[in-house]
């Protein structure tokens, strides 16, 4: 896989990796919102990888009729990119806390980095994804596997990816996913991989810093998760 990291980047540490497990939305949005704020240029990146507690969250683009019968799910206007999207628990959430200008990484690249990670994870269990250009996410013979949705601020990275893995598909069909009506879910569990979340936050960890041009650490990455954000 080739790192998404430009020439000219810095040679920085590779972003602590942390496991949160099943946090509730709306905190963890203001921990990632404090974190970017108060970060130094010397600040440390870092990857959270979490679950979190049913909700729909609402992008700075999304159009109201694109949100169709939420119910009893709670909605959370938020301030990434994107429509509307379903977080719930089983599915594996990743938020990459990035200096993309020290790591020399455009959006783009990001984006296409954070793809070429999903794709290559689970191919080990067999399942062909592949990325799209013109609608951002992962996708399995046209039904989508992750979605995507990133804010950059002061040239850092918050919000980030959402796979699923072995988690409750309908409340996907409340809402028209990421803007698209009638757009069809799927998840790892179902396509032959594990439903474990934490065994696939080990097989995309590596990946996802390989993609950022840490290929040489990777590897041993995932016997280093760190748990807390408790002094965000």
């Amino acid at each position: 896989m080739a790192p998404v990291a430009s020439p000219r980047a810095e040679v920085v540490d590779p972003p602590i990796l942390r496991w949160l497990g099943r946090a509730e939305y709306e905190p963890t949005w203001r921990a990632m919102q404090r974190f970017v704020e108060e970060r130094a240029p010397d600040t440390a990146d870092e990857l959270w990888f979490l679950e979190h507690p049913p909700v729909f969250t609402l992008g700075m683009n999304s159009r109201p009729e694109h949100l169709l019968a939420p119910g009893d799910i709670p909605v959370v206007q938020i301030d990434r990119g994107g429509q509307v999207t379903y977080h719930g628990p089983g599915q594996l959430v990743v938020y990459p806390l990035l200096d993309l200008g020290r790591a020399g990484i455009g959006v783009r690249k990001l984006v296409e980095g954070i793809e070429r990670a999903i794709v290559g994870a689970v191919a080990q269990w067999g399942i062909e994804a592949v990325g799209r250009r013109d609608a951002p996410g992962v996708y399995v013979a046209g039904r989508k596997l992750a979605s995507i949705g990133l804010r950059i601020r002061k040239g850092c990275s918050y919000h980030g990816l959402a796979l699923n893995v072995a988690m409750d598909l309908e409340p996907f069909r409340r809402i028209n996913p990421c803007g698209y009506a009638g757009l069809e879910m799927t998840q790892v569990s179902e396509l032959g991989g594990p439903a474990d979340l934490r065994a696939v936050a080990d097989a995309l960890a590596p990946r996802l810093l390989e993609s950022l041009g840490h290929g040489a650490t990777a590897q041993s990455a995932t016997s280093t998760w760190r748990q807390d954000v408790s002094s965000r």
